[in-house]
Parts: C-alpha cells; structure tokens; sequence
C-alpha cells in the first residue's frame, strides 16, 4: 500500500462529507477509478461518517424556506434578459511597443496562495467532520447505554447474559457436646475441674482446691473396664489450667464411661507409666452442653 499524504486523506474524507467542488470530485473519482487503496480510504470515511445519517432522520423543508432561498439569491422576481457589451473595435493609431510594455499591468502568480487557500478550506472542512463524529460517537455511546432502543437496529448493542454465581454462606459448624468432671475426696470440696471437648476431644483440667505438694506431682489417669490399666493422661502443670490433646484414641463411649482419677506422684511424674500410689481425687464426666 502506498503512502498517502495529508492532503490525499483529507481530499477523502471531504468526498464522503460532500464539500467538494465539480473539479475536485472529478479528481477524486479518477483516482479511485485507478487506485484501490484511495478508494479503500474513501470508504473508510464514508462508514466512520455514515453514523450521523443513521442517528439523523430525513426533514422535508417547508415551502417558506424555498421562497427565503430564492428572494436571497434574487430570483423572487423575473430575470432581465442577459445583455452582452459590444465589442469596441481596436484604436487606429500605432501605438509603440514601449508604451504597451509600460501601460500593461503586471502578471501575479495566484497558485500558491490558491493552494494554500484550497489546503486551509480542505483541513477545516476535515477538522469540522472530526468534531462531528466526536460529538456523534459521545452521543451514540449516551443513547447506547441509557436507551438503546432509540438506536437503529444495525447499531443497536446486543443484550448480553451474565451468569452471577452466588454462594450461600456457610453455616457455622454446630456446637459440640461438652462433658465436664468434679474430681474430689468423698464427697468432699472439688479439688479438679476437667472439661472434655466431645469433637475435638481435647481437655482442659483446672486447679481448684487441690493443695501445693512441695517435691511432689499431681498426675491425671483415665480408668476404663475397657483398658487392662490406667492411661496417663500426663502431670497437671502448677498453674490454675492445664490443657492437652491426648484424647483423640479414645472414642466416645469410652470416655463418657470412665473414671478420671489423680494421684500423688514424685517430681514430674510416675517413672514407668503406672500410678505408683492410690486416688486422691475421682470423678467421672457428664454431659454439660449436649450437641446440635
């Protein structure tokens, strides 16, 4: 494809806006005849202006304007015959060659400032049809997104379907069961509170009236008929809540049915896993807050 100048493209856009003269159309049409790439750009032109002829209906001027039209270009009124001057014949005298030369006007060359004038008109005309579509296209996109049904159909945008995923919230997890266990001495004052989580199974032991055994450990055991001994289920720490998983391999029955005992042990507790001296404190869980 060759290369177009300015002056080329905006030749174009005037042939599609209509604001040229006989000579220039004719020109640009010889080109076209000859050129396929100009005349692909004419066409351009022609399409990106087209926009205003679909947004725009066609109006029929009244019969006044006509009538306004002729009394301003002076044809209100019958038109005098044209009468042509009568040729005045040659002087008879000779006149000398010198005379002519001094009496004969000078001869000013007009074609730039003609072309200069061509080019002005040319590129206001092409600045004009620029602001034009601007303004057509702001105006399109408007009716476009407010009342597209003001649109032609051939410019109309199709609707379009969106699929919206919505997700429910999840539902927060139901409480589980809580079991809860007085660990105390016949009876007596609760030296031990334990607490069993029934899901994630873990237990939480607080000191209550137990007292301080200086040297010694207090050690928490699970006794089941299910078991062939106690479990230890470790030392209880010297602060007021003591907190392990280590029930998670007993299932639910299990722990429900067994006695929870602490004994007395050495330092840190029994040496061997068993429990070396006999219940100080017992008791066994019930269930504070069922499950949902």
């Amino acid at each position: 494809m060759m290369a177009y100048s300015e002056d080329h493209i905006a030749l174009a856009a005037e042939y599609a806006l209509g604001t040229l003269d006989a000579d220039e159309r004719a020109q640009v049409e010889t080109m076209m005849s000859v050129d396929k790439d100009f005349t692909a750009i004419v066409q351009a032109w022609e399409h990106r202006l087209g926009v205003l002829n679909q947004m725009v209906g066609s109006v029929e001027p009244s019969p006044q304007v006509w009538d306004r039209i002729r009394s301003a270009v002076g044809l209100s009124q019958a038109q005098a015959p044209l009468m042509l001057p009568e040729a005045q014949s040659p002087p008879t005298s000779p006149v000398a060659p010198e005379v002519v030369a001094a009496t004969a006007a000078p001869v000013v060359d007009h074609s730039n400032v003609i072309r200069l004038s061509a080019r002005a008109r040319r590129w206001r005309n092409l600045a004009t049809a620029a602001t034009a579509i601007a303004a057509a296209l702001v105006a399109l996109i408007g009716v476009g997104t407010y009342q597209p049904d003001l649109l032609p159909d051939a410019i109309r945008p199709k609707p379009r379907t969106r699929i919206v995923e919505v997700k429910s919230p999840s539902l927060p997890a139901p409480p589980s069961a809580q079991y809860v266990a007085l660990l105390q001495k016949d009876g007596g004052s609760p030296a031990f509170i334990l607490t069993v989580d029934g899901t994630t199974r873990k237990f939480t032991i607080r000191r209550v009236g137990a007292p301080a055994e200086l040297g010694k450990s207090y050690e928490l055991w699970l006794i089941s008929d299910k078991l062939q001994r106690p479990r230890s289920l470790g030392v209880v720490g010297s602060g007021e809540f003591t907190s392990r998983p280590v029930l998670a391999s007993y299932d639910t029955d299990t722990l429900k049915d067994a006695t929870y005992a602490v004994t007395i042990e050495q330092g840190g507790g029994s040496p061997d896993g068993k429990p070396t001296s006999a219940p100080v404190y017992t008791g066994k869980l019930v269930e504070s807050v069922p499950s949902r």
